[in-house]
């Protein structure tokens, strides 16, 4: 398997193919989702060359947050960075209150748009307002700004702007009811020209209370052909649809339709999204579609406006499959990567923390490997459901199975590290020191939010693989390889033939050879987590405070069917 390592803008040569999950079929078409990962709210716009495209998407609490993904076709998609590197970094009490795991908060729903030059980003925080990071040299790969607070306050989320022809800018927004109380308005307002800071009133120009456009959220803000255009979801996550609205005035009144709903397909939602328009005179609609454990994965699909209005998917309804976007050249099949050696000094893109960044979570290492120290576990925790220190990534396919090698030191009785599923509920297998041995456990906690204990099972007692003998503080090493798999039950794939799907299943193994597996316990449910899918990934953790730490290094995760 190739390193997670970061790609040249232009080198397809080194383009990274899933082995689970690919969209291009390789004949001239795609089949949806385009991305089978959890990038919720995702947002679009086209680059300063039109040939290229760059997507963002909802990171909530996790960072590094806000990835940058960018595609030559719309359908083949690679992480080429991320905007943010902790929450948030400008402030100190801010910075310090998001290095706690806060499930939920922090980055919702951004938009990223090209304006003038430089490549913008905004979200809302819904419990500290409005916030816009730009790059620093036009290059969305590249370095990007410190974020700026543009509007304070609570409630703010779905935050869009528009540049209009005389360089005036508006923002649209939506609100957050477990803030603000009230949902299901959209309003306008006027920002500065540089689009940092509000210099008229609010407005509401859509209301969906009372009707079927309940929970009108997700405004994206557009121009075409003297029309302001607001295209937003309604309804709720799962059974919405999207509308379109125009006006002749960015205040309104709008007119509104339903442009894109289920109707007899299985893709449920479908929901928020961006449109774009291609210098070939085609139009696009990237949405997700909630599919629960696996969170909220990326669809394309056409639009048309021959009828003045963009009628999306096929006659209003999201295509499964469908011919690719029009480019000027043949790019080869590129997928986000998953898979990972470790050889780079660099982290992989796929991986993020559970919170803002501290170097003592872990470090790249010059040897070949990923090292992740153990973290105390908060005081009066007994699950791991606020461990900030667990490098997760996204599920990347419906079925998968990841594997890999770990060499495992500890310093003091109770360290343990392995894998882990995690969400809501969450289960791992991981190895934990007691006494002079290590016990191979399979945790289970179910409604870890809600402060539930979690259950260890004892699957092996193992001798070390080595001891030292010099070290002052001596550690004893285990080196193992542990293996999730994750698959649908055979009534699942059945019933719902590539749309919505039911109730992923996980099984854990190990090995101490790297070629005879052993199952470790029985099956585990997957459950998402707050807002987001279940993240697969790492845990390292401890007990004791005044302990040495003990350390996980990873030597490679290798994702395959």
């Amino acid at each position: 398997m190739m390193a997670a390592v970061a790609l040249p803008m232009m080198a397809y040569a080194q383009a990274y193919k899933s082995e689970v999950w690919s969209p291009d079929n390789g004949d001239g078409t795609y089949t949806n989702p385009v991305i089978n990962a959890d990038y919720s709210d995702p947002d679009v716009c086209v680059g300063a060359s039109g040939e290229d495209y760059y997507m963002t998407a909802s990171s909530f609490q996790c960072t590094p947050g806000l990835p940058i993904l960018h595609s030559k076709d719309l359908v083949n998609w690679e992480i080429v960075g991320y905007a943010l590197k902790n929450l948030y970094e400008g402030d100190c009490k801010l910075l310090e209150h998001f290095s706690t795991v806060q499930h939920g908060n922090g980055v919702w729903a951004p938009s990223i748009r090209y304006h003038a030059g430089q490549y913008y980003i905004y979200w809302g925080d819904p419990d500290y307002g409005v916030y816009m990071v730009k790059t620093k040299n036009g290059d969305p790969a590249g370095e990007w700004e410190q974020p700026v607070c543009v509007i304070k306050g609570q409630g703010y989320i779905d935050t869009t702007p528009l540049w209009d022809e005389d360089g005036r800018c508006y923002l649209v927004n939506g609100w957050a009811n477990s803030r603000s109380k009230y949902a299901s308005v959209l309003t306008v307002r006027e920002m500065s020209a540089d689009g940092t800071k509000p210099i008229g009133q609010p407005v509401i120009v859509f209301d969906g209370n009372g009707t079927e456009n309940r929970t009108c959220e997700g405004p994206k803000f557009y121009k075409r052909d003297g029309w302001y255009w607001i295209m937003c979801p309604a309804g709720g996550v799962p059974g919405g649809f999207q509308l379109a609205m125009r006006s002749r005035s960015p205040y309104g009144p709008y007119e509104h339709k339903i442009v894109l709903q289920q109707g007899k397909t299985n893709i449920n939602g479908p929901h928020q999204g961006g449109w774009a328009h291609t210098k070939y005179g085609e139009d696009w609609f990237l949405h997700f579609q909630d599919k629960e454990a696996y969170g909220r994965v990326v669809h394309l699909n056409p639009v048309n406006w021959s009828t003045g209005w963009p009628v999306m998917g096929k006659k209003g309804e999201p295509v499964a499959t469908y011919k690719k976007p029009i480019t000027n050249n043949q790019y080869p099949i590129t997928n986000p990567v998953e898979s990972d050696e470790f050889n780079s000094t660099t982290i992989g893109k796929q991986w993020q923390w559970q919170a803002n960044y501290d170097e003592k979570f872990g470090v790249p290492t010059a040897f070949g490997t990923m090292r992740i120290f153990t973290y105390k576990l908060p005081e009066h925790s007994n699950n791991l459901f606020l461990v900030p220190n667990m490098l997760l990534q996204k599920t990347p396919a419906d079925e998968f199975m990841a594997t890999t090698k770990v060499h495992f030191t500890s310093k003091a009785d109770g360290q343990m590290g392995g894998i882990i599923m995690m969400g809501l509920d969450y289960s791992a297998l991981v190895v934990k020191r007691v006494g002079k041995e290590f016990q191979l456990l399979r945790l289970i906690c179910k409604q870890a939010d809600k402060g539930k204990a979690q259950e260890e099972e004892l699957i092996a007692t193992l001798k070390p693989t080595a001891e030292d003998k010099i070290d002052y503080k001596p550690g004893i090493h285990e080196d193992i390889y542990l293996q999730l798999k994750v698959s649908l039950p055979d009534k699942d794939k059945l019933k719902n033939k590539g749309g919505y799907v039911g109730k992923p299943q996980v099984t854990f193994s190990y090995s101490l050879d790297g070629k005879k597996f052993q199952q470790a316990g029985g099956t585990f449910q997957m459950r998402q987590g707050k807002w987001i899918g279940a993240k697969f990934g790492y845990v390292c953790v401890e007990d004791n405070a005044k302990a040495d730490r003990g350390w996980l290094d990873v030597d490679w995760m290798r994702v395959t069917k």
